[in-house]
């Protein structure tokens, strides 16, 4: 009885995974080429059609400003308008374009509550035609994020959530299921060492902490360059975590 259960559920588990792979496939996928992140990631990069979430490696707002450069380095590589959902009016546009987004492509919807930042991300998403959309939130509930993701499977525009905390208690709903397609986690390491004095370019360590039908791994990144791509850097044997303590990284 036991082996016949466990081949039923094996063979539900691939339908599923073949039903996903579908959905990859005919949505198209956005690479990030770096083939060590495109190689794990089902059909080679972050799915169109789908809902992608990120947070900051911490609950501080240095994090959570690489979070929301990270994502808009992705919606920068994009083809069409973005439109970002918000509820503060503190995005500092000189570093999104830095990042590849210039603020002549973006239409900033700006709401009083949180529950109207998803439902202006909901309707930007059925409206299609959009390289992607993002929307800044605190909290993510299951059922939010499952419209979300289902609008943007119909109309195959990317939805990017980014979790901005104002608070350490916050920080802990993270933690909490959503229907994300791939859930990423950055936090900020020194930059890049120069050979004359100077800020060298930002780093980040990036942890993909769930990818359906695909692998979790972390990486230590140069963050996003001017056309909003990051690239893997190798001698960074170690940093700290956020309690202070050594997290190997090689």
């Amino acid at each position: 009885m036991s082996a016949a259960r466990d081949q039923v559920i094996t063979g539900l588990r691939e339908r599923i995974s073949s039903i996903q792979g579908e959905g990859v496939k005919k949505a198209g996928c956005l690479p990030f080429g770096v083939d060590e992140i495109d190689e794990i990631l089902p059909g080679g990069g972050l799915a169109y059609g789908a809902l992608h979430e990120f947070a900051g490696g911490g609950s501080g707002t240095v994090d959570g400003a690489a979070a929301a450069l990270f994502a808009a380095g992705i919606a920068a590589r994009t083809k069409g308008p973005i439109v970002w959902c918000l509820t503060r009016p503190d995005l500092f546009f000189p570093a999104l374009a830095q990042a590849g987004l210039h603020p002549r492509r973006v239409i900033f919807v700006e709401s009083d509550k949180e529950e109207d930042v998803a439902a202006s991300m909901e309707e930007a998403l059925s409206f299609g035609g959009l390289g992607a959309v993002v929307g800044e939130m605190v909290r993510l509930p299951m059922v939010v994020s499952r419209r979300l993701q289902l609008v943007a499977e119909r109309t195959g525009t990317m939805a990017l959530v980014v979790r901005r905390w104002r608070r350490q208690t916050e920080a802990s709903d993270f933690g909490q299921p959503t229907a994300a397609t791939t859930r990423w986690r950055v936090g900020v390491l020194p930059s890049e060492s120069l050979p004359v004095p100077g800020i060298g370019r930002p780093r980040w360590y990036l942890e993909l902490l769930r990818s359906r039908a695909g692998e979790c791994r972390e990486f230590c990144v140069g963050a996003c360059d001017e056309q909003g791509r990051i690239d893997l850097f190798s001698g960074f044997g170690h940093r700290q975590d956020q309690e202070g303590r050594s997290v190997d990284t090689g």
